[in-house]
């Protein structure tokens, strides 16, 4: 007897049931609709870009975790995020575009690091940007914000706070007091702050060779605290006149007002001097976003403003702003937590059963004439107890049956069934549509996330 091959995964990637699956496509379905009422369009690049297109911007822990490959005479590499891939996408159609260009992109990217929560090697991100033609109002970096809003809110999350900065600010702070030259990895190590804590922020600060001085310099930059209007009038008051602080606080305070103008509260904005991106290529404004109950979540998404996004391709200025939502990783983490509101295991809203193999044939009819009518519809075809049939539509969770018998079929009626009220009624099959569209209509929908 042939031996059997245990059926299974890699480790790293995610595989859901049909309940889970539903409730994934629903948290993309509901991004992708608030990026599209923003005006952005999708985009959909290769998985697979040719190795010197995706390595022209890697370097470091990235590029080990890249997985690379050759078929043939082609050196190619899996995408390990969808910035890259829109840097290639948007420089050689440059000519062919309209400037600003929007667009979102809802895909897999691949990266070859070890597994663990919330970690995976295949993974969704859910990337919006929008990308200028040599230059871009600083009005674009104020609506990133209000979508990452719109979406958390339309998903069902109500406490959260969206963290603002500005590199710009803090570059001119760091050249105001003589640390020009270490600025970038001082970026670095502020942004581990909420990871390793002000005391081991400190201790890197020193070991870059910071006098005790320059770093409570830094640390009181970083720990202003307070109410977006406190923050600002606490940076006016350090009179500091470096031309790239003042452009950076100046920026800072553009957002903030257009962010009011566009209904985001304050309660979910928090200018926060500690977040930078640890990123060389942003340049400006800077976002992160955190649940208030689960800080220990991390960042739910993040991005900020690049002003060289195509320079590895193209000598044209290409300045863009975005933001990025992992999307795999917060479902998992929701998952988790049993913070999802999970419902039906099927996309159908109607399943149709014949009591008998006699009514199969009408049964197939009526689910016809129900999915032309825009119901999703699905049609038991197994010849087996009544009983059974109900209890396979228990088991997906279906909201509503319609009951063909005998004497339904003779009459051109049907037995509608409420699942989760257990009523029922007779209809003609000819309003069965509008019936259950009005039932559907006035039962509430649930949002994917749990009151948190």
């Amino acid at each position: 007897m042939t031996q059997k091959t245990t059926p299974r995964i890699l480790s790293g990637f995610m595989e859901l049931l049909p309940e889970d699956q539903l409730v994934f496509e629903r948290m993309r379905k509901i991004i992708a609709e608030t990026y599209e009422s923003f005006g952005f369009v999708e985009l959909d690049t290769p998985v697979l870009e040719l190795s010197e297109i995706l390595l022209a911007k890697a370097g470091g822990e990235t590029e080990k975790q890249i997985y690379r490959f050759t078929k043939g005479d082609t050196d190619m590499c899996m995408r390990f995020d969808l910035t890259v891939p829109l840097s290639r996408y948007v420089a050689q159609h440059q000519n062919e575009l309209s400037f600003p260009f929007r667009r979102y992109q809802i895909g897999k990217s691949y990266r070859g690091e070890r597994p663990q929560r919330g970690r995976f090697r295949e993974f969704y991100q859910a990337d919006i940007d929008i990308i200028g033609s040599e230059n871009l109002s600083i009005l674009y970096d104020a609506e990133i914000p209000s979508i990452i809003y719109r979406v958390l809110t339309k998903l069902g999350l109500k406490r959260f706070h969206i963290r603002m900065n500005n590199r710009k600010l803090l570059q001119g702070f760091y050249e105001e007091i003589g640390l020009t030259e270490q600025s970038a990895e001082i970026l670095r190590i502020i942004d581990k702050t909420d990871k390793i804590g002000e005391d081991n922020v400190r201790l890197c600060l020193l070991d870059l060779g910071l006098k005790a001085d320059k770093i409570a310099k830094v640390l009181e930059l970083a720990g202003l605290k307070g109410s977006i209007a406190d923050v600002l009038a606490q940076l006016d008051s350090f009179g500091i006149q470096n031309a790239l602080f003042k452009e950076g606080l100046s920026e800072l305070k553009t957002v903030t007002d257009a962010l009011n103008d566009m209904g985001v509260p304050e309660s979910h904005l928090k200018i926060d001097l500690r977040i930078t991106r640890g990123l060389d290529y942003y340049t400006g404004t800077v976002y992160e976003t955190f649940a208030d109950d689960f800080p220990k979540w991390g960042s739910i998404c993040s991005g900020g403003r690049y002003d060289n996004l195509s320079g590895y391709y193209t000598d044209r200025k290409l300045p863009g702003v975005g933001m990025s939502i992992g999307l795999t990783r917060f479902f998992d983490v929701l998952k988790s937590q049993n913070l999802l509101n999970k419902g039906a295991k099927t996309p159908a809203a109607v399943l149709v059963i014949p009591m008998s193999a006699n009514e199969s044939r009408a049964a197939l009819k009526v689910g016809t004439i129900l999915r032309q009518e825009g119901i999703k519809t699905e049609v038991y075809g197994v010849d087996t107890k009544f009983k059974n049939k109900l209890s396979y539509a228990n088991k997906i969770g279906v909201p509503y049956v319609v009951i063909l018998g005998e004497n339904e079929v003779a009459a051109n009626t049907a037995v509608l069934k409420d699942m989760a009220k257990g009523e029922q009624q007779t209809v003609g099959q000819d309003k069965l549509a509008p019936t259950i569209r009005l039932m559907h209509k006035l039962e509430p929908i649930l949002p994917v996330i749990k009151d948190c």
